[in-house]
């Protein structure tokens, strides 16, 4: 997955335990931007292992240019359950938040942002326990200057691709289509992604059946789709990637 940069929406940090781990005197917190960020503690509280071996995970730690840095915590009913954290300007203000896979242990998935006071936004939780999603991008695909953040929801079941636009401080769900993946359990990576060769930005995924490789551009609020080639595997996704296809 493609790293971008970020930040979002929602107000509410409360069920966040936030502890600051070191502060240098003088430093304004205001214009602190995160540079890093990396999951800790990992749990055993959910035990979906969607993505094979790699761990659940309790705490998100993050990292600022003032030299400061943050540990938030999730209360004991939800887990990051993902690969790593990305960092994205999603609101625009030139500074990184912090997307995340974020899992309920009753409602599932969500994708969450994140900054130094804790949440700030996130998509609805997907509903039901053990229910994943993948993250795919997170850029302004449509050249609008908003940014939009997109993901496969359960790409085992639903195989759906939603795209979401981060815009005056609210997150909506812009477009939407059927039969797309980008992962299979136990898998522990996520195929696909963001590609910008002569047509702008697409987003890479693979049908639904794994039969092809197709590439996805945000035009007009709506997804115009294409086959770039027949499924042979990772590698094929990786090529695509890299505009060989």
């Amino acid at each position: 997955m493609v790293r971008a940069r970020l930040r979002s929406w929602g107000r509410s940090a409360r069920n966040v335990l936030i502890c600051a781990l070191l502060t240098v005197g003088g430093a304004s917190i205001a214009t602190a931007d995160v540079f890093r960020a990396e999951f800790r503690e990992a749990t055993n509280r959910y035990g979906h292992r969607v993505l094979g071996e790699t761990p659940e995970w309790g705490v998100l730690h993050l990292w600022f240019t003032d030299g400061t840095n943050v540990s938030l915590r999730l209360p004991h009913d939800r887990v990051f359950e993902d690969l790593a954290p990305r960092l994205v300007d999603v609101t625009g203000d030139g500074q990184n938040e912090v997307v995340v896979v974020e899992s309920h242990l009753e409602q599932g998935a969500r994708l969450s942002v994140y900054g130094r006071h804790g949440l700030i936004t996130a998509t609805p939780y997907i509903g039901r326990k053990f229910r994943w999603l993948a993250p795919v991008a997170l850029a302004d695909l449509d050249g609008d200057g908003a940014v939009e953040l997109a993901y496969i929801d359960r790409p085992h079941l639903a195989q759906t691709l939603r795209v979401w636009r981060y815009k005056d401080g609210q997150l909506r769900e812009v477009t939407h289509a059927l039969g797309l993946t980008n992962h299979r359990i136990g898998w522990a990576y996520i195929i696909g992604g963001l590609r910008s060769c002569d047509r702008g930005p697409e987003m890479v995924l693979a049908t639904g059946d794994w039969q092809d490789v197709v590439a996805l551009r945000l035009v007009n609020n709506r997804l115009d789709t294409r086959v770039l080639g027949p499924w042979l595997g990772p590698a094929s996704m990786a090529a695509a990637l890299r505009c060989e296809g």
